[in-house]
């Protein structure tokens, strides 16, 4: 099949192409041809007023729900969902019914997106079941393709626990992440520990809860050596304690939710369970070095922390509510607000090497793994903008700047 992308400006700033307005020819999911006025048949022209196209966006945080939670949102359709919102490769997180904490596991989800355009990556669980106490089958789970190896939300309590993880995981080069909380200091902590949990009567999680277990995590990581994700900082004292642990030359990376750059706790004024995250939202300050963390290179990707809940898990009082939101289709339009539009594409292209993502460059004779997207369009997002089977976005009712229009892959095309 011959694609044809007329007039598409290029961002990709590590490309002779970038900032060009060119033609893509693409055929059978190689790029053939890009250059000025291609006049080739093509079986499809996409021609979109304004259309840009970078590299591949990839994501290192999704949550579906299948197996056992195909209410909330199954394979097919979370894949969908993020073709349609622009990314082309995914890190599946391992929190489903069961747990994906084996072999067995972790190839049938794989199977299920086998040949879907999206690329999905499973994380094996770092424990078995995900309850921290016993270190699941690592090496095998890589054997069947897990991609990195964490408890999704779940903090490693047992110090000794992520020792031997780390330790362990060096013999086949695995990534192991920490979540990062102290759940004896966070308690039965719900939102950001500051004025307005006093003042809403909700139950606080101090700033410390994050950074203590970020400081036992590093010194863990100095001490046994291998690779650390830290995923979904929140806090200013978090971005200097890793910006730190970078300078001493420890292999730790990290990743913020879209969500916490976005709003502060302020937003939880209207007690929208939709705002009901973990890590909780902040405060301007720690937006303010979240965001120069990004800038300089501390915080080495961003994540939508897609995590579809279902009405009857957030449709209920504040207290009794799931914690997540999805964040896939408002990913773009939300860093858009943020950021330049090639520093949005630079940072959604983030990460793929740390999780061992193959990043391809826009070349003639490479494979294509583009995303299409509109860039200056302003609009309010509403439930007609979400694909998701859940609808529980934190982002519903504010505006945002540009759409995703889908992507370009080997394995095919979607949403164009």
């Amino acid at each position: 099949m011959k694609l044809l992308l007329k007039s598409a400006t290029i961002i990709d700033k590590h490309s002779a192409y970038n900032n060009k307005k060119l033609d893509i020819l693409i055929e059978d999911g190689i790029i053939k041809k890009i250059g000025k006025d291609i006049t080739t048949k093509a079986d499809k022209v996409i021609a979109e007023e304004n259309l840009h196209v970078s590299r591949g966006w990839f994501d290192s945080s999704v949550s579906f729900g299948e197996p056992g939670f195909e209410e909330r949102e199954t394979i097919a359709n979370g894949l969908d969902t993020a073709a349609k919102s622009g990314f082309t490769s995914i890190v599946l997180n391992p929190n489903t019914y069961p747990i994906l904490d084996n072999n067995g596991a972790i190839t049938s989800v794989k199977s299920k997106a086998a040949h879907h355009p999206v690329k999905m990556f499973p994380t094996g669980a770092l424990t078995i079941k995900s309850e921290g106490v016993d270190l699941a089958e690592l090496y095998d789970m890589k054997q069947g393709g897990a991609i990195a190896f964490g408890d999704y939300k779940r903090a490693v309590k047992n110090p000794n626990l992520l020792k031997i993880a780390l330790q362990y995981a060096q013999n086949f080069d695995g990534l192991v992440q920490s979540f990062p909380q102290e759940d004896r200091i966070a308690g039965k902590g719900m939102v950001n520990e500051e004025q307005n949990s006093t003042s809403l009567g909700l139950k606080g999680i101090p700033n410390l809860a994050e950074e203590l277990q970020i400081t036992r995590d590093l010194y863990l990581l100095e001490y046994t050596g291998g690779k650390l994700h830290i995923p979904t900082i929140s806090t200013k004292k978090s971005v200097s304690l890793i910006r730190e642990a970078k300078k001493k030359g420890l292999d730790v990376s990290c990743s913020v939710a879209i969500h916490n750059l976005s709003f502060t706790d302020e937003l939880l004024q209207d007690f929208d369970t939709n705002a009901k995250v973990l890590p909780p939202l902040r405060t301007k300050e720690d937006i303010k070095a979240l965001i120069k963390g990004l800038k300089d290179g501390t915080i080495d990707m961003l994540t939508s922390d897609h995590s579809p809940m279902d009405t009857e898990h957030k449709k209920v009082e504040f207290d009794n509510a799931l914690y997540g939101t999805i964040g896939l289709e408002s990913a773009f339009g939300a860093l858009n607000n943020i950021f330049s539009t090639e520093e949005v594409v630079e940072m959604l292209s983030n990460g793929k090497q740390r999780f061992s993502v193959e990043d391809i460059e826009i070349k003639e004779g490479n494979p294509a793994d583009l995303s299409l997207f509109i860039p200056n369009e302003k609009y309010d997002f509403t439930d007609a903008h979400i694909f998701s089977t859940s609808k529980n976005s934190i982002f519903k009712g504010h505006q945002l700047k540009g759409k995703a229009l889908g992507i370009i892959t080997k394995a095919g095309n979607f949403g164009l």
